[in-house]
């Protein structure tokens, strides 16, 4: 629950002092630009608020592991959700509605999630789990989004470490392959879900392993 709030925070802050000129850049979402990416987050902190106010008493189907889809490919940009998202987020036309939208709903989020019981069950995308594994899930969420939104802003805070270690140690368990302990928890989770392409060296010590990366998580 701690690492929750921390990445979501965290997040959160280094989108609220970006100046106006980074949202027209690239991210690391392909395709997206980093006002894009901000979208999808406001969206994003709507789907926490929506899932953690859907309690049920069915018995779990997914914890914070098996919660993830694991695709083919990567997004082309042609799924319909992803093609309103770049729409929505040109309808601000100010970076300003933008960060203010976010801190809105993302605030929102946040609070929900420290005042939720994590042993409630709750359902989302046609899954129960517990409100401990969804928001172990989102930890990931948020710190794969940090990155991307720092792709390619060299000036913007790097997200903490203790969720980028946790991070790597769950992108670890769904892809049931160990990174090798040269690989910093950055560079595990840009390689490993094929936001960079792994080096020659990378690769020769992952050695089988990479046969199975990168995992395109959805």
């Amino acid at each position: 629950m701690d690492l929750f709030s921390a990445s979501w925070s965290a997040l959160r802050t280094a989108v609220a002092g970006l100046p106006d000129e980074d949202f027209e850049r690239p991210s690391g979402c392909v395709g997206w630009l980093v006002r894009d990416l901000v979208c999808h987050l406001v969206i994003d902190a709507q789907d926490v608020l929506i899932t953690l106010a859907t309690p049920t008493d069915a018995e779990p189907t997914v914890d914070a592991v098996t919660y993830w889809h694991v695709e083919d490919r990567p997004p082309t940009g042609e799924d319909p959700l992803d093609a309103l998202t770049v729409r929505l987020a040109a309808a601000y036309e100010e970076p300003r509605l933008l960060k203010f939208h976010l801190d809105d709903v993302g605030s929102a989020a946040g609070r929900a999630a420290e005042l939720a019981d994590p042993g409630v069950r709750v359902g989302t995308r046609d899954e129960v789990l517990t409100v401990g594994d969804y928001l172990t899930a989102y930890v990931l969420e948020w710190r794969l989004h940090h990155l991307d939104l720092i792709a390619h802003l060299p000036d913007a805070p790097e997200p903490p470490a203790a969720g980028l270690a946790r991070s790597r140690a769950l992108l670890e368990r769904i892809a049931g392959v160990a990174f090798p302990a040269s690989f910093t928890d950055k560079d595990a989770l840009v390689v490993g879900t094929g936001r960079r392409a792994a080096t020659d060296a990378e690769r020769a010590e992952l050695g089988e392993p990479a046969a199975k990366l990168p995992l395109v998580l959805g």
